[in-house]
C-alpha cells in the first residue's frame, strides 16, 4: 500500500528564498550543492515545498528507470519547464507533448542516424582547425567561449548546411540571455510576467528578437537557393510545405532555435570541463596524448579513427559523469501515482538529480576524482544502467547524443593532439547550474605547443 506521509526533506522559508531570487548578487544560492546535499542527508527519494509546487528529489537508478522508461508513459514535462523554455522553445522537441512530439522526433531523427554523423564528423574536425589556425603558443584564451563559439559554428554547418553571420559573438550573447532568463524562471518561488520591464524581461526580448532575425534569414536564404541539400534545415522546410498535418513556420522556429541552444551549449560544457580537468591531472592528460600520438600519428582524426580512441571517449565521458549537461531530468505524473512506496499527487514536480546520481558513492567509488578508466570497456556491466544519464533515458533520451559524443571526441583529439592547454594560476573555478552545469565565470588557459603535433595536417 503506497504511504500517505510525504518523505523527509529540506524545510525551504519561502521569503528567505523570496528574498534570495530578487537580490541573487547579495545572498547567492548554489543550487548544485543544495542537491547534493539532499541526496547525501536525505537518501534516494525527499520532498520539499517550493512555492506552490510539491518537489520531489530522486537519486536512485530504479527510480530513473521507472519514470524514464518502464512508465514513461505516466509522465510528462513539467509544467516548469514548459513557462521556462516556452519564450524561445515553445513546442519544440524540448518541451512538447503527444502527437506534436512523435511527429517531430520521427522527422528529425534521420538528421542523426548514423550514416549521417561520419560526414559531420568531417565538418567538426574541418571547423575545429580554422579555430586553431588563429592559435598561438603561450597565448592565453578564455576556453568556455572558445568551445561555444566553436560548437555554435557547427551545429549551424552540419544541421543548416549555413555559416553563421559575422557577428558570432553577439549572437551568442543573445544565447546566454535566454538561457539566463530560462534558468530564473525555474529558479523562481514566484512568476514574474515577461511583460514585466525587469532587466532580464528587457534584455530576453532582445536577444529573441536577434534570434529570430538570424533564424529568418536562414530561412529565406535556403528557400531561395535552388541547390538540393539534404541537411536538417532542408527537411524540415520541406514539411512546412505539406498541406495538412505540417509543420507551421512557428514550429520550425522553435525548433531550430532550439536545436541552436541545446545543440551547442552542452557541448561546449563538456569540452570546457574536459580542459580544465586535464589540466589538473597530468597522468590522464598523459594517457591521452599517447593515444592520439600512437594512433593518429600527427594527422588530424576522421570519424573512423573514432574506434581506436577507446581513451578519448572515456575522457568524455567520465567528464560527463562529474559535469553532466543537465544536472537534473524533471517530469510530472499526468495522474496521482505511486513513488518508492510513496503516493504521488498529479502535477507534483519529479527531479531526478543526475549530478547527485553520478556522484554516488554506492555507484561511483570515490566519486569526487576525475578518473576515466571507470569507462573502461564492459563500464556498462559494472555501472548499474541508470546511474549514468548525461543525455537522459528512455523514448526521450536526448537526440543529438551520438551527434554530441562525437564532436566531443573529434574536438579533444584535434585540439590535444597539438596543444597542452593549462590553467592560468589565481583561478577559482567553480560549477554552477544556469540550465546546464557550466563554470561561474571564465576560464583562461595558456596553450602550449606540443612538439611533432605542431605537424597536424587539415582533414582529408
Amino acid at each position: 500500500m503506497a504511504k500517505s506521509e510525504y518523505p523527509d526533506g529540506p524545510r525551504i522559508n519561502a521569503p528567505l528564498a523570496l528574498l534570495k531570487q530578487m537580490l541573487p548578487a547579495v545572498f547567492p544560492f548554489d543550487t548544485l550543492a543544495f542537491t547534493l546535499n539532499v541526496s547525501r542527508q536525505y537518501g534516494d527519494v525527499a520532498y520539499y515545498r517550493f512555492g506552490p509546487l510539491d518537489v520531489y528529489h530522486l537519486c536512485h537508478p530504479d527510480l530513473a528507470q521507472q519514470i524514464l522508461v518502464e512508465q514513461q508513459e505516466k509522465f510528462r514535462k513539467p509544467e516548469l519547464l514548459r513557462h521556462a523554455f516556452g519564450p524561445f522553445a515553445g513546442e519544440g522537441l524540448l518541451t512538447s507533448e503527444g502527437a506534436v512530439w512523435k511527429r517531430q522526433r520521427k522527422l528529425m531523427q534521420p538528421a542523426f542516424h548514423h550514416r549521417q554523423l561520419a560526414a559531420y564528423g568531417n565538418v567538426m574536425v574541418t571547423q575545429t582547425l580554422g579555430v586553431m589556425d588563429s592559435f598561438a603558443e603561450e597565448q592565453v584564451r578564455e576556453m568556455a567561449s572558445e568551445m561555444a563559439e566553436l560548437t555554435l559554428n557547427i551545429v549551424a554547418k552540419c544541421l543548416f548546411g549555413a555559416e553563421l553571420p559575422s557577428e558570432l559573438k553577439q549572437i551568442r550573447a543573445a544565447m546566454v540571455a535566454m538561457i539566463a532568463a530560462a534558468n530564473r524562471r525555474v529558479n523562481s518561488i514566484l512568476r514574474m510576467p515577461s511583460w514585466v520591464p525587469t532587466a532580464g524581461n528587457i534584455q530576453e526580448r532582445r536577444a529573441l528578437a536577434k534570434m529570430d532575425g538570424v533564424l529568418q534569414v536562414l530561412f529565406e536564404s535556403r528557400r531561395q537557393s535552388p541547390k538540393q541539400r539534404d541537411d536538417l534545415l532542408s527537411v524540415l522546410l520541406a514539411a512546412t510545405g505539406e498541406a495538412s498535418g505540417g509543420m507551421s513556420d512557428k514550429q520550425l522556429r522553435d525548433e531550430m532555435l532550439t536545436l541552436f541552444l541545446a545543440g551547442h551549449e552542452t557541448t561546449a560544457n563538456a569540452l570546457t570541463w574536459t580542459w580544465f580537468l586535464l589540466s589538473r591531472h597530468p597522468e590522464v592528460e598523459a594517457k591521452l596524448w599517447d593515444e592520439l600520438d600512437r594512433v593518429l600519428q600527427g594527422r588530424a582524426p576522421e570519424p573512423a579513427d573514432l574506434a581506436k580512441l577507446p581513451y578519448t571517449e572515456m575522457v568524455i565521458r567520465e567528464s560527463l559523469r562529474l559535469y553532466p549537461p543537465a544536472p537534473a531530468v524533471a517530469r510530472e505524473p499526468v495522474e496521482d501515482t505511486t513513488i518508492a512506496g510513496y503516493r504521488i499527487r498529479k502535477g507534483s514536480l519529479l527531479s531526478i538529480n543526475t549530478y547527485a546520481l553520478q556522484r554516488d558513492a554506492r555507484f561511483y567509488p570515490d566519486p569526487e576524482r576525475y578518473d576515466p578508466e571507470r569507462f573502461s570497456p564492459g563500464w556498462e556491466e559494472r555501472i548499474p544502467r541508470y546511474t549514468y544519464l548525461p543525455f537522459g533515458a528512455g523514448p526521450r533520451v536526448c537526440i543529438g547524443n551520438a551527434f554530441a559524443m562525437m564532436e566531443a571526441r573529434l574536438i579533444l583529439a584535434t585540439v590535444a593532439q597539438r596543444y597542452k592547454l593549462s590553467l592560468e594560476p589565481d583561478q577559482k573555478v567553480v560549477p554552477v547550474q544556469v540550465i546546464t552545469v557550466k563554470p561561474r565565470g571564465p576560464v583562461w588557459m595558456r596553450l602550449e605547443r606540443r612538439g611533432d603535433a605542431t605537424k597536424v595536417s587539415g582533414a582529408g
